[in-house]
């Protein structure tokens, strides 16, 4: 962390300026936003569809274009494609995860069909070329054991995203569960009772230095700081690679797990409402991007049309020099049923990851008065109370902390659950509703407090972020907080979300030095808290 805070410090001060343009990786888009994506004019057909998509976009507006149809795209996290299935999608017509696992797991009403794989993608680690020579990872099979040695010998540390929230952490994961019991295919709940397995899936997982809840911000995240690696789709990597060659940096060198490789179908299926017009529309853009034109962009874009390789007119996107095999057959790995797979998952959450240190910023001004403080209490509720948290797997991980700093102009108060238990989280949502608004803002004075309270933990030992929400503009104390950051010597990211008259500038001014985000909730808070605790 200490390494990163000099060039974040003066990427920052050459860029603030310029803060309210689109910052990467602390722009405000985000999985939940609404129509983040149309094209074409026709039939509407809204699909709801996985970040990694965001790539594809000018192949989409071309098959748009040639089938006479209006493609609307929402862009959200796998659990918020399932969830939304299993409620029926009602606001949408088609559903474009990136793995299959996501439609079996959510279409409980049987309601998706003409589901057909538009591409396939790899789930593999990115490593900086010289730390995979270094490792002696070049040119030879990788297993995820000896990936698990580099991380105990402390050589490397990796990025990726949350188990629970994104496809690409879920199939990373569940490869790694796999390989660690030696075998391929069969997982059972009791494999997940192994002791062996549980002490050596939590010491894989304490090399993830950085998680997100989006494979695409994923990417932009690393993009802009200096991880070591990243867990990531191959294609998303690919990109990255082409982005890193163009500013002169080192690519990152690609690597297999041959033990526990898992790959990304993304299936575009339409959700049946009985309505004949949208599915004859939706046929013919489906139709148009599996025509051999489309489907030769698609694999332009670093994603593979089969298991068996590369066109010749594409294979230079898949450059050798980066690790990629095009020859080698993709033997994947055979996803749990359903019933075992959520146990998987909620295992990961609340006993195998990193635990959390979670620091949230709630801001208590008067201008909160009335709807705002009730939809704030009503988004904590979602987070703290674990029997809401649980049903979109965001429950609290042993070992969790949870800190609440409740300010206006000042800081009002500091809240802190005794422990992970649910009895002391509830407790500390209490303390926190029982709290009434008034006064001014300063949502500098709250991050420098939460920054301040992180120096008394090892943040090693943990997954750190600083949750803001506010629905106002503060007084402009922000080049103090800058001033004051080399003295903590750590970069800890802050995620503030936007409601009411909030300054998106500020809260993307403390993105864009932090290495965080700025998530919406004019329209959701809830699920903007719910996104946002995805990322940690």
């Amino acid at each position: 962390m200490k390494k990163r805070l000099t060039a974040l410090f003066i990427a920052f001060c050459t860029t603030v300026a310029a803060a309210g343009c689109a910052l990467l990786p602390g722009g405000s888009s985000g999985e939940n936003e609404e129509s983040d994506f149309s094209a074409g004019r026709g039939e509407s057909i809204r699909i709801l569809s996985g970040s990694e998509n965001r790539e594809l976009e000018e192949v989409i507006a071309d098959c748009a274009d040639k089938a006479g149809v209006h493609i609307e795209i929402d862009y959200q996290g796998s659990v918020d494609i399932m969830m939304q299935l299993q409620s029926g999608a009602p606001d949408y017509d088609a559903v474009w995860p990136a793995s299959s696992i996501w439609t079996s797991l959510g279409d409980t009403q049987h309601l998706v069909k003409h589901s057909q794989s538009v591409s396939l993608t790899p789930v593999v680690f990115g490593i900086r070329q010289s730390l995979a020579e270094e490792l002696g990872f070049i040119g030879r099979d990788v297993s995820v054991n000896d990936i698990l040695a580099a991380i105990n010998s402390g050589k490397m540390k990796f990025c990726m995203t949350s188990a629970t929230q994104s496809n690409s952490g879920a199939s990373a994961y569940i490869g790694f569960l796999y390989a660690l019991l030696g075998k391929q295919e069969g997982l059972t709940d009791a494999d997940l009772q192994s002791e062996d397995l549980k002490a050596r899936i939590r010491e894989f997982l304490s090399g993830v230095e950085r998680s997100s809840g989006s494979s695409d911000w994923l990417k932009d995240m690393f993009l802009a700081s200096d991880y070591d690696a990243m867990v990531n789709y191959e294609c998303l990597i690919i990109d990255a690679n082409e982005q890193l060659i163009d500013e002169g940096k080192e690519p990152l060198y690609i690597v297999y797990p041959y033990d526990g490789l898992s790959i990304a179908d993304s299936p575009l299926g339409y959700v049946d409402h009985d309505d004949d017009k949208k599915e004859k529309s939706f046929l013919a853009f489906q139709e148009a991007l599996m025509t051999p034109e489309s489907q030769s962009a698609i694999e332009a874009t670093g994603r593979r049309i089969t298991a068996n390789g590369v066109s010749e007119e594409n294979k230079d996107v898949f450059n050798s020099d980066w690790g990629i095999d095009t020859e080698r057959i993709l033997s994947p790995i055979q996803m749990p049923e359903s019933g075992v797979l959520m146990n998987a998952l909620n295992l990961y959450q609340t006993d195998f990851k990193k635990p959390s240190l979670n620091i949230y910023c709630l801001d208590f001004s008067g201008s909160m008065y009335g709807e705002g403080e009730g939809q704030l209490k009503d988004a904590m509720s979602q987070i703290l109370v674990q029997e809401n948290a649980k049903k979109n797997l965001l429950q609290a991980s042993s070992g969790e902390v949870n800190i609440a700093i409740l300010f206006n102009e000042g800081v009002i108060t500091t809240l802190q659950a005794e422990d992970d238990s649910d009895e002391a989280l509830v407790k500390l949502y209490e303390e926190i509703i029982s709290q009434e608004p008034g006064g001014g803002t300063n949502i500098y004075l709250a991050a420098s407090e939460a920054y301040r309270i992180c120096m008394d933990y090892d943040l090693e030992d943990y997954t750190p972020a600083v949750i803001l929400m506010t629905d106002g503009q503060s007084s402009d104390y922000s080049m103090e907080f800058e001033r004051g950051l080399p003295e903590y010597g750590f970069i800890i990211p802050i995620f503030s979300i936007t409601f009411g008259d909030a300054d998106p500038e500020q809260l993307e001014g403390l993105a864009e030095l932090t290495d965080g985000r700025v998530f919406d909730g004019t329209e959701d808070l809830t699920a903007a808290f719910r996104s946002v605790k995805g990322y940690n």
